[in-house]
C-alpha cells in the first residue's frame, strides 16, 4: 500500500510517499480501505518536535512513522473477535490516540471500539474532519464541562476545527454561546450558530464576558488562560487544550471556586458513537474548507500550522 511517512521531525520536506506491507490486524482490529484523513494542528506539531513525536505519537524502535489519527473508509476485514463492524462497513474515527494512528495510509489498523459507522448523508471527508476535532469539542464541554441547558459558554477560536464543532454542541446541549474571532469569520461563527460574536482584535473579551459557566480555551499565546479565568464566574469551569494551568492559576481558580481542566483527548468510547449519531440527524456539519490530494499533504500541513484556517482541513487517500 501507499503510505505518507515521516523520515525525522523538521520540515515538511521529510513526509514522502512510500510503499509499505499492508498492516495486519490484531483479534479486536478491523482493517479500514481509508479514502480521506483528516490534518490536525497535532500532526505537524509532532511531525515537528521530536519530544512531541515520542510523547504522543510513540513509535516502536525501527518502524516506520506514518502521521496522523483521523480516518475515514471501508472496512476490509475483521479480527476475530470484532462485533461491531463487518467488511463493507463505511467507519470513521480517531485511531489509537495518543498513539501511533498510522492514518495518512490507503490501509489502517483501527481498533473497533476507536470507530462508528459513517452517516450515509456525510461525504468520507466531511467524517475524517469530525473525528480528533469534534471529539475534542464533545470531552472539553461534556465530559469535562458538564454543559447544560441555559449555561452561557465562551469558545476561542470559534471558526477554527475545534471551535466550529464545539458552537455547535453546545448549541444542541442548549447553551447561550459566545465565539471569539477574527472579524473576517464573524459571519461563519454566527453562522455556526453562535449567538454573540466577540472580535478578539478590538474587544477584550473579558471586558465583555464575566459570568460564563464554561470557557473552550483553545489559545495558546501567553496570559491568554488569566483572561479566560477572569471571564468565567465563580462556580464556573475552564477547559484548556493548549497549556498547562501554572499553581498560581489554580489558586486563582481555586478563590473562585473554578474547575479547571487542561485536556488530553483519547480515543475509544461511545463518543464518536454520538458524533455520528449528530452527523446523522443533520445536527452537527463539518465545515470543510481545504481539500488536499495525497501528494500535496506539505501544503496540508502548511495551512493547519498556519493557525487561520477556517473548519478542517483533510487530505484525500487514493
Amino acid at each position: 500500500m501507499k503510505a505518507i511517512v515521516l523520515k525525522q521531525t523538521g520540515g515538511t520536506g521529510n513526509l514522502e510517499i512510500k510503499n509499505i506491507p499492508d498492516p495486519v490486524i490484531n483479534d479486536h482490529e478491523v482493517l479500514v480501505r481509508n479514502h480521506a484523513a483528516g490534518i490536525n494542528p497535532v500532526d505537524a506539531f509532532v511531525s515537528n518536535n521530536e519530544n512531541a513525536l515520542k510523547a504522543i505519537l510513540q513509535p516502536k524502535d525501527g518502524e516506520d512513522i506514518i502521521p496522523g489519527w483521523d480516518i475515514a473508509g471501508e472496512v476490509t476485514a475483521v479480527g476475530r473477535k470484532v462485533t461491531q463492524f463487518k467488511p463493507g462497513d463505511a467507519v470513521f474515527g480517531m485511531v489509537n490516540f495518543p498513539g501511533h494512528g498510522k492514518a495518512y495510509a490507503q490501509y489502517v489498523a483501527a481498533p473497533e471500539n476507536h470507530l462508528a459507522l459513517k452517516p450515509a448523508n456525510i461525504s468520507y471527508e466531511a467524517a475524517a474532519a469530525a473525528s480528533l476535532a469534534a471529539l475534542t469539542a464533545w470531552q472539553s464541554l461534556v465530559t469535562y464541562g458538564h454543559i447544560k441547558k441555559g449555561d452561557k459558554v465562551l469558545i476561542h477560536a470559534a471558526a477554527g476545527g475545534v471551535g466550529h464543532y464545539a458552537v455547535q454542541i453546545a448549541k444542541h446541549f442548549g447553551a447561550y454561546v459566545i465565539g471569539t474571532s477574527s472579524a473576517a469569520k464573524k459571519d461563519a461563527v454566527l453562522g455556526f450558530g453562535a449567538d454573540e460574536h466577540i472580535d478578539y482584535n478590538s474587544q477584550a473579551f473579558e471586558q465583555v464576558v464575566s459570568d460564563a459557566d464554561i470557557v473552550l480555551d483553545a489559545i495558546g499565546a501567553p496570559g491568554h488562560l488569566d483572561r479566560s479565568l477572569a471571564a468565567v464566574k465563580n462556580g464556573g469551569r475552564v477547559i484548556s487544550l493548549l497549556v498547562f494551568f501554572s499553581d498560581e492559576q489554580k489558586q486563582q481558580a481555586a478563590a473562585k471556586n473554578v474547575y479547571t481542566h487542561r485536556l488530553s483527548v483519547v480515543s475509544g468510547g461511545e463518543d464518536i458513537r454520538s458524533i455520528a449519531a449528530l452527523l446523522e440527524q443533520g445536527l452537527l456539519h463539518s465545515d470543510v474548507s481545504n481539500v488536499y490530494a495525497f501528494e500535496e499533504i506539505a501544503k496540508a500541513h502548511e495551512q493547519v500550522s498556519s493557525g487561520k484556517t477556517q473548519g478542517k482541513v483533510v487530505v484525500k487517500i487514493p
